[in-house]
């Protein structure tokens, strides 16, 4: 049937949880499922445009949003040792009283967490970043991909598979590459899958790259 689900969601309360926290009444719904989409636009594009690290931005995994009725308590997931850290307080706070500023609400308080990833190379994220840093320099695809499951393989994880799709070497026709190591069970929902789509600009046209990895528990 050629029918497809994401893999997150086909997940959603086995190993995978929402990224946004929060209980609406359904004609509130689509207003707050917006709003999370503009905080989390609005941090992005804060950190790229005031804190000149390189690719900073790339180095967040994923940010979580929990909505109370008083406080929205937003948690940032990092691979960066240099994205606020403790020489960088006031980012934090401006960034901290914009968000109060830019999103209303005289009785709500922005609480703001950054937490570390010590193991970057088990997050899709940061893999997909990398080989789009590949393609965007011209490295050659296979070897991009090779060096991103090199790099998998020094996290012990269990498989992964990587595909790229679009103007390949900029050929005329469009076509679907993908590599896979270890074992990549989709089908099973107790199989702890972590995936990521990333679109990439490259001078051929939009590459897109797909990430599905297989961890263990820890």
């Amino acid at each position: 049937m050629g029918q497809k689900i994401n893999p997150l969601g086909f997940r959603l309360g086995t190993t995978q949880n929402h990224y946004s926290l929060w209980f609406a009444q359904p004609k509130k719904y689509s207003e707050n499922l917006q709003e999370d989409a503009n905080i989390r636009n609005y941090i992005t594009n804060f950190i790229k445009k005031n804190i000149k690290i390189p690719s900073v931005v790339e180095g967040i995994t994923r940010i979580e949003i929990q909505k109370q009725i008083d406080v929205t308590t937003i948690k940032i997931y990092t691979v960066s040792p240099k994205l606020f850290n403790e020489k960088q307080p006031r980012e934090l706070e401006e960034l901290q009283r914009n968000l109060h500023k830019e999103f209303y609400c005289v009785n709500r308080k922005f609480n703001l967490s950054i937490i570390r990833i010590a193991k970057p190379y088990r997050n899709p994220n940061i893999l997909a970043e990398f080989i789009a840093n590949q393609l965007r320099n011209r490295v050659s695809f296979r070897k991009a991909m090779k060096k991103a499951i090199e790099l998998t393989e020094k996290e012990n994880t269990k498989g992964i598979r990587v595909q790229i799709a679009g103007r390949i070497d900029g050929k005329d026709i469009a076509r679907v590459e993908w590599i896979r190591e270890g074992r990549v069970p989709l089908q099973t929902i107790q199989a702890k899958i972590d995936y990521c789509f990333y679109p990439v600009q490259t001078l051929y046209g939009i590459l897109g790259i797909k990430i599905w990895l297989f961890i263990d528990g820890d």
